[in-house]
C-alpha cells in the first residue's frame, strides 16, 4: 500500500506540474482544448482505482449487484447501496408485465411532442391519477424529472419576477432560476426565518412582480425536510407562489405514500407540486401538478423541457401507472414500512460506530465521510469489499463535506445492511494509511490531497 500511495503522489505532483505549464493555453478560442488536462486527470485517478463514478451496473436493480467502471472492468459485487429504486420495483414481476403489455400495444416510442401527438391514453390516464394521488386539479408530464424541475420554473417565472429558494436545492431547480431571472433570492436552509426576511425584504420593494418560493420536501444530500406548511403560510401572506420538489420521498414515506406533505397534513395545499419517476416508481419521468388549469397550458404549449421534445414513452407512463398501483395498495404500505426499518436499522448500526449520518430516516442515508482525498480512498476501498457505494463531493456538497449517499431498498436485508457497517471501519483505516504514505512523501511545496 505504501508503495501505491507514494506513486499516487508523484503521478500526481507530475500532473499539477503538466497542468501548470499549460495554463495559458487552457483559454485559447478553440473551446475543446480546455477538457485536455481533463481527461488526463481522470486516466490518472483510474489508474489508482480512484475513479468511482460512472460506473456501469450489470444486470438487474437489486440488492445485490455487479458493478463495472467507466472501461468496462468489474469493480465490485456484492450490496447495493447505490442505486434509486426506493421501494424495490424496478423489478417487481407485475412491473415488467406492465412495461410488456405496453410495448405490445403501443411500441416503444411516443413519437412527438406532447404539443403535438406526442400524448397516449396512457399518459392522459397517468396525469389523471396523479391529480387523484396529489389531491390537486392539473398535472403535465415530461420526460426527465430533471425536465420538470427546470420547466415549472421557466414556465412560472418572467424576467422581472423574484425567485426566492433553498440554498441547497436541486441542479434543476438552480439552472431553471438562472434562466429565468437575475433576481435571486437565496435563504438558509430549511430557515423559516431567512424565508421571511427575504420575502419582506422583496414586498418592500416590488409589490406588483410576482415571487416563486423554491423548496423540496425531501433533500437528498442531508435527508432532511422543511417545514413546508409555514412556507405555505409565508407565500401566502406575501403574495408568492410556493414550488416544493417531491422526488425523493413521494411513494415511500408515509402510511399513503405522500411523504412530508401527508406528514404536515399538506396533501393538496401546496401552490405548485413537481416531481421524478425515477426514484419510487421505477420509471423514467417527472411531473407537475397545481390546481390552476391554465399553468398546464403554458407548460404544454410555451415550455421548451416539455413542449419542444419528445414526450414521456408509452413504457415509462405504463410503468409509472402500474407502480402507482402498487404504492396505493396494502404492499405499498409493506415495502414503505421495510423500507422505513431498513434506514432505521442502518443509521442505527452507522451511529453505534461512531459515525455521522444526516437527517431523518428515509430512502437516502447521507454518510460524512470527509475531505476530498480521504473520500476518494475509502469509497475505492469499499468497493473493492464488495459494497456499491456511490460518493458524492464538492461542488454537489460542501468542500470538506463529502459523503457516501447511501440509497436503501424495501428488498434490502438487515443482514446485507450489517455488513456494510461492518466493513466500513476497515475501509477507512485503509484510507488514512493511504494518506498517510502519501503525506509523508510529500515535499512542503507539494499540494495536499
Amino acid at each position: 500500500m505504501d508503495e501505491t500511495s507514494i506513486a499516487l503522489h508523484t503521478t500526481l505532483s507530475s500532473y499539477m506540474a503538466e497542468v501548470a505549464s499549460r495554463a495559458p493555453t487552457l483559454g485559447a478560442s478553440n473551446v475543446l482544448m480546455r477538457f485536455g488536462a481533463l481527461s488526463e486527470g481522470w486516466s490518472m485517478l483510474e489508474r489508482f482505482k480512484l475513479d468511482t463514478f460512472a460506473k456501469q451496473i450489470d444486470g438487474p436493480v437489486l440488492t445485490t449487484v455487479r458493478a463495472r467502471d467507466r472501461l468496462g472492468r468489474i469493480i465490485s459485487e456484492g450490496v447495493n447501496l447505490a442505486s434509486q429504486d426506493y421501494l424495490s420495483l424496478s423489478n417487481h414481476p407485475q412491473i415488467k408485465a406492465a412495461a410488456v403489455a405496453a410495448i405490445d400495444a403501443y411500441g416503444v416510442h411516443s413519437a412527438g411532442s406532447p404539443a403535438l401527438m406526442g400524448n397516449t391514453n396512457l399518459s392522459v390516464a397517468l396525469e389523471a391519477r396523479m391529480c387523484e394521488f396529489l389531491q390537486l386539479n392539473t398535472c403535465a408530464l415530461f420526460p426527465t424529472g430533471w425536465g420538470a424541475g427546470f420547466g415549472a420554473i421557466r414556465a412560472l417565472v418572467r424576467p422581472t419576477d423574484h425567485i426566492v429558494i433553498d440554498q441547497l436545492s436541486h441542479a434543476c431547480l438552480w439552472e431553471g432560476a438562472r434562466a429565468s431571472t437575475q433576481n435571486i433570492h437565496v435563504f438558509p436552509h430549511l430557515s423559516v426565518r431567512g424565508l421571511e426576511r427575504s420575502l419582506k425584504r422583496i414586498r418592500a420593494n416590488d409589490l406588483s412582480n410576482g415571487i416563486v418560493v423554491v423548496t423540496e420536501s425531501l433533500f437528498s444530500m442531508d435527508a432532511d425536510t422543511p417545514d413546508i406548511a409555514a412556507h405555505q403560510a409565508l407565500c401566502h401572506q406575501y403574495g408568492a407562489t410556493l414550488l416544493v420538489d417531491v422526488a425523493h420521498d413521494l411513494g415511500n414515506i408515509g402510511a399513503h405514500g405522500l411523504g412530508a406533505l401527508e406528514a404536515q397534513d399538506m396533501v393538496g395545499k401546496v401552490d405548485v407540486v413537481m416531481g421524478s419517476f425515477s426514484k419510487t416508481f421505477a420509471a423514467n419521468g417527472g411531473f407537475v401538478a397545481c390546481n390552476e388549469p391554465g399553468f398546464k397550458l403554458a407548460i404544454r404549449f410555451q415550455c421548451g423541457p416539455h413542449t419542444y421534445t419528445n414526450a414521456i414513452s408509452p413504457i415509462q407512463v405504463a410503468v409509472a401507472l402500474k407502480a402507482l398501483d402498487i404504492i396505493q395498495s396494502d404492499e405499498g404500505l409493506q415495502r414503505r414500512e421495510r423500507l422505513l426499518r431498513n434506514s432505521t436499522h442502518l443509521r442505527q448500526g452507522l451511529e453505534r460506530e461512531g459515525w455521522q449520518v444526516l437527517g431523518r430516516p428515509s430512502a437516502v442515508v447521507p454518510l460524512l465521510v470527509g475531505a476530498l482525498g480521504r473520500s476518494r480512498f475509502l469509497t475505492r476501498f469499499a468497493l473493492e469489499k464488495g459494497m456499491v457505494v456511490n460518493l458524492i463531493e464538492h461542488p454537489a456538497v460542501p468542500l470538506k463535506s463529502s459523503r457516501l449517499r447511501l440509497q436503501v431498498m424495501a428488498d434490502h436485508h438487515t443482514s446485507q445492511l450489517d455488513a456494510f457497517v461492518a466493513i466500513l471501519g476497515e475501509c477507512a483505516q485503509l484510507a488514512d494509511d493511504a494518506l498517510g504514505a502519501i503525506n509523508a512523501a510529500r515535499s512542503p511545496q507539494d499540494v495536499l490531497i
